[in-house]
């Protein structure tokens, strides 16, 4: 920049010829300098502040726009994000279908160790042996003398096993926090929720990941964040769950059985109110699995679901409910029945000689193999094979577990006549006691399919019909006929018109053939008969109970039906179903329908 001079020397010489004094120009152009500079700085500050004042409105029209945007926002809680691998440790609770808690999460600490920051190691390992019986002193004191730096001593501690730790007062003790897996109900539909273990662990925090279950079924879906923390929601009911247990339990004592195995379920929707396996376990103190031996021996198994047992007579609706839809039978129609029945080489007797013929009503309530058998022919071997496929009988069932996989029927690979007969009457096909609840409810959701689920209120597509209507309303009164006056009488509970089948098979043994003394008792029933709702089955391994001759009885009718009425009885309450008056089924009488004569071979 040039500066104007104060005394220019043409101005000065100028001056000097005039006479003026030099001075006073250079006071005057000193005068115009001081100007210049004033308007200079005026300027300078004048754009300092305007930009100061822009600084200020763009950060106040930002934290404004911010504060609008919040609030016209939906609320939501903050997320902290890191650039690391993130340990996720929150899991979404499961409740039963009124939103009663099954399985949660509950905050607690781990223990850890680093040996070489402790002051008196042979002190900690005696202390913490006596806290915890479990460890073994004589090692942790060779873990805590030796080479290591790190030691997870125990993955989860109660509040009083924490402060009696933190009483040992050793620096080289630590505790870091962590959710666990709490069960608040113990032992209660265990088998159902199966149980969880921790995956990937830090000293702050830890993955909980599902191993049985629904636990293991739905792990991706309860550990996503995206859920929001949205609870699973089963379709159990924890009243009827914890009732069936009780009754369950008490009834495998008086029977004298090895296991029990229940599942109550509504007919139209195929969700299970209640389902158990006994004996049972603690999913907060999950056992650990057998390695050898029958797998049926250990609490883990799941004998509703993985269960594969011949399930005796309870087959015999499905070849009579078949041949009725097919109009080859009805209720009245004569069947021979004479005992023994030759096929090829082997013979099949009834548990009773009932005489040369019976009605299709009493080969149901007095349980005819030979009439079951007969029947069975009329459909041949590939119609019979199929309708018990498409009841699902052939494959495992669609349950929400992940033991659903494990428990696929034994079917036989070959189907000569033999195997039709025996099948006919539940021999030769093992299957699980939920393949025949699900099959049950078929008959009765007015024979429609019916896949059993465990999450409620999911909506499934309505079933492929397998019967008629009028043959499965058919079916259902012979069962009620079964009640009234066959083998399952003591299970007519008054006001809920129970219908069902029985069903006594004997135990395979591993080596082939069959125990003579230990059986699979059945009872598998609907209710009410006149407009089913329910299905039940009862399924004990291996009863035995007391006759008033003083002899021992192992058949179904003894020994699951007293068990499936007294768990009606508490169950039927508890979902809303009012006791009716009976309401009057029509009486079947046994005639032969004309131009049908059926002889024996």
């Amino acid at each position: 920049m040039i500066r104007k001079p104060l005394r220019p020397l043409a101005r000065i010489l100028k001056a000097r010829e005039t006479g003026e004094n030099p001075d006073d120009i250079e006071a005057e152009n000193r005068a115009i300098r001081h100007a210049e500079m004033q308007d200079r700085a005026r300027k300078s500050a004048q754009n300092r502040l305007m930009l100061l004042a822009s600084v200020f409105v763009v950060a106040f029209g930002t934290v404004g726009l911010r504060m609008g945007a919040l609030a016209s926002g939906q609320p939501s809680e903050p997320r902290v994000q890191s650039s690391g691998a993130q340990i996720i440790s929150q899991r979404a609770d499961i409740t039963d279908r009124n939103g009663r808690v099954l399985a949660t999460n509950l905050l607690t600490h781990s223990l850890y160790a680093h040996p070489q920051q402790m002051i008196d190691p042979d002190r900690a390992a005696t202390e913490l042996a006596r806290i915890f019986p479990d460890l073994n002193e004589e090692r942790l004191h060779k873990d805590f003398t030796g080479k290591r730096t790190f030691l997870w001593i125990k993955k989860k501690l109660s509040p009083e096993q924490m402060q009696a730790v933190h009483d040992i007062g050793e620096p080289g003790l630590l505790f870091g926090p962590r959710e666990m897996r709490l069960y608040p109900n113990g032992h209660l539909a265990s088998h159902i929720l199966g149980g969880a273990t921790f995956g990937n662990e830090g000293v702050s925090s830890a993955e909980v990941l599902g191993m049985a279950g629904v636990e293991k079924a739905f792990d991706n879906w309860l550990r996503d964040p995206a859920n929001e923390g949205a609870p699973l929601k089963l379709s159990i009911d924890l009243s009827a769950q914890a009732a069936m247990e009780e009754v369950l339990s008490n009834g495998m004592k008086v029977m004298n059985a090895k296991g029990a195995t229940a599942i109550f379920m509504e007919i139209k929707t195929g969700e299970i109110i209640a389902m158990a396996s006994l004996p049972d376990f603690d999913p907060n103190d999950r056992p650990r699995p057998l390695l050898k031996g029958d797998a049926s021996d250990s609490p883990l198994f799941n004998r509703a679901v993985q269960g594969q047992y011949e399930l005796g007579s309870t087959f015999k609706i499905f070849p009579v409910a078949q041949a009725i839809d097919a109009k080859l039978i009805n209720p009245k129609t004569m069947i021979n029945t004479q005992s023994p029945m030759k096929i090829g080489k082997y013979l099949i007797h009834d548990f009773h000689n009932y005489g040369g013929q019976l009605s299709v009503a009493d080969i149901i309530a007095k349980s005819s193999n030979v009439g079951t058998v007969r029947i069975a022919q009329m459909l041949g071997v590939e119609r019979q094979k199929d309708f018990l496929q498409k009841l699902g009988f052939f494959e495992p069932t669609p349950i929400e577990m992940t033991e659903g996989p494990t428990g696929k029927p034994l079917v036989p690979q070959r189907w000569p006549a033999v195997t039709s007969a025996t099948v006919a009457f539940g021999h030769g096909l093992a299957a699980s006691p939920l393949h025949l609840a699900s099959a049950y409810a078929t008959i009765a959701n007015d024979g429609k399919r019916v896949r059993p689920t465990l999450i409620h209120g999911h909506k499934h597509p309505e079933g492929e019909r397998l019967i008629s209507s009028g043959a499965a309303k058919v079916a259902i009164d012979l069962l009620r006929g079964v009640v009234t006056r066959g083998s399952a009488r003591s299970s007519n509970v008054v006001g809920y018109e129970i219908a069902g089948k029985t069903g006594t098979a004997d135990k395979p043994r591993p080596t082939g053939g069959y125990y003579k003394n230990k059986v699979v008792a059945t009872f598998a029933s609907v209710f009410p008969a006149s407009a089913p709702e329910y299905v039940l089955v009862v399924t004990l391994d291996e009863p035995s109970t007391g006759t008033a001759g003083g002899g021992e009885s192992r058949v179904a009718g003894l020994t699951a039906v007293p068990v499936a009425a007294e768990l009606i009885r508490r169950l039927a309450p508890l979902v809303g179903l009012r006791p009716q008056t009976e309401s009057t089924l029509p009486v079947i009488e046994p005639r032969a329908p004309d131009g049908l004569k059926l002889v024996a071979n």
